[in-house]
């Protein structure tokens, strides 16, 4: 076995990988369509073809595993089911919060340079301030607690 060491001419932090954030899909739902194969058994084997059913928690585990927002200091990869695209943060001109529903929470949008929007999947407003940390300054922090207070002029 081979031993790795540190050149000593380099700086002790340029051997860290950038920092990096992952949002991605809960992966306790993998147990809830383990759940649904189980109890679709005596479904499934009830005719013909109706074993076609364990095609939905197939679905549902591969969505789970795939589905994902990669942010980094250089740009936004937004893996979806069927594609992946990588977005840099120079034609990210601003994230857009669309209003919750009753099923789903508030969603983010990231708003492109040229007016097109890019869902963020998996990213949730709880989650703009470790979001605007990896943008290394592109992308402000929306937490008023990190923003520096307001300076008013004194009374005289």
């Amino acid at each position: 076995m081979m031993a790795v060491t540190a050149d000593p001419h380099q700086p002790a932090d340029a051997a860290e990988p950038p920092p990096q954030a992952v949002f991605q899909i809960s992966r306790l739902g993998i147990f809830v369509a383990i759940a649904l194969a189980f109890f679709a058994i005596p479904f499934a084997f009830g005719a013909p073809y109706f074993w076609f059913v364990y095609v939905v928690p197939l679905g549902i585990i591969v969505w789970i595993l795939r589905v994902r927002t990669v942010a980094d200091p250089e740009a936004v990869t937004v893996r979806r089911v069927l594609g992946t695209r990588r977005v840099p943060w120079s034609q990210i001109s601003s994230l857009r919060l669309l209003p919750s529903t009753r099923s789903r929470g508030t969603r983010v949008s990231a708003v492109l340079t040229d007016g097109a929007e890019l869902p963020l999947p998996a990213v949730h407003v709880r989650d703009l301030p470790q979001l605007a940390a990896v943008s290394g300054g592109n992308l402000p922090d929306p937490d008023p607690r990190a923003a520096p207070p307001p300076v008013h002029p004194p009374d005289d």
